[in-house]
């Protein structure tokens, strides 16, 4: 069956919200959000509501507001918890774990990102069209860069685990996974830094600013930004080069 009007227009305010985001405007962001939301809900469209109030509480993370977040994943398992398909379940808990990686529940982050790999393993083909993204590379990748959150304060804890996670990913998506490869490679740059590994941290490196170079996305700088810190104070050459790619990439604008 063709989707509503109505649904449609959630659709399409959901992608203008990805689009504002990407652009920097996060209120605007926000309404567009707000808008796919209401409209799903008058299409009758459940689970595009859950969809949408994940994708809310994601900008939440991503504005360091995980509480936020996490009531507005809890609304969207509330939402769809009787007629919940494996791989939604998935996406969701996914969403719940980053949360509790960000609020330091260790122990819940666990058992949650354990409960979607669950979810996922029961995933069939009678899914909503529009969560066929979700696989076991999406999983890994989040898994991986929430690990890395925390690696960031324990590395010798969590730096070797969120490295693992990160190459799970890369090994099922290439570059034509375009912004969600060039954030791994970042992360994963990243997790051989943190762990002292300089010769892969800097073949990493070298990647990710080739990646990056092809991206529009501001995300993706961002990420890259944050990397650059790894690679001051450290005085070995293939260590500078990548210091200079990375200053070089982020003085220029984004490809048009």
């Amino acid at each position: 069956m063709a989707p509503s009007t109505r649904v449609r227009k959630a659709e399409l305010a959901a992608a203008a919200a990805s689009m504002a985001w990407e652009a920097g405007s996060q209120r605007r962001a926000q309404d567009y959000y707000r808008l796919a939301l209401r409209a799903a809900h008058a299409g009758n469209d459940t689970f595009f509501g859950a969809n949408a109030l994940a994708a809310m509480a994601r900008q939440m993370l991503y504005l360091d507001r995980p509480g936020d977040a996490l009531e507005l994943v809890h609304l969207a398992q509330h939402g769809i918890r009787r007629q919940a398909t494996p791989r939604v379940c998935a996406m969701l808990a996914t969403r719940e774990a980053w949360a509790y990686a960000a609020m330091g529940r260790i122990s819940a982050f666990r058992r949650t990102t354990e409960e979607a790999a669950d979810h996922l393993a029961d995933a069939g083909r009678d899914e909503p069209y529009w969560i066929s993204y979700f696989g076991e590379a999406e999983l890994n990748g989040v898994t991986g860069g929430r690990l890395l959150d925390l690696a960031r304060h324990e590395p010798r804890q969590y730096a070797g685990q969120a490295a693992d996670s990160i190459q799970q990913a890369l090994a099922v998506r290439g570059p034509e996974a375009g912004r969600s490869y060039t954030l791994d490679i970042i992360g994963l740059a990243e997790c051989h830094f943190l762990t002292g590994d300089l010769t892969s941290a800097v073949t990493r490196t070298r990647q990710a600013v080739q990646a990056a170079s092809k991206s529009r996305s501001r995300r993706v700088r961002e990420q890259l930004a944050k990397l650059y810190p790894h690679t001051v104070g450290l005085t070995a050459k293939p260590v500078a080069e990548a210091r200079t790619m990375i200053r070089n990439l982020l003085s220029e604008g984004a490809p048009s």
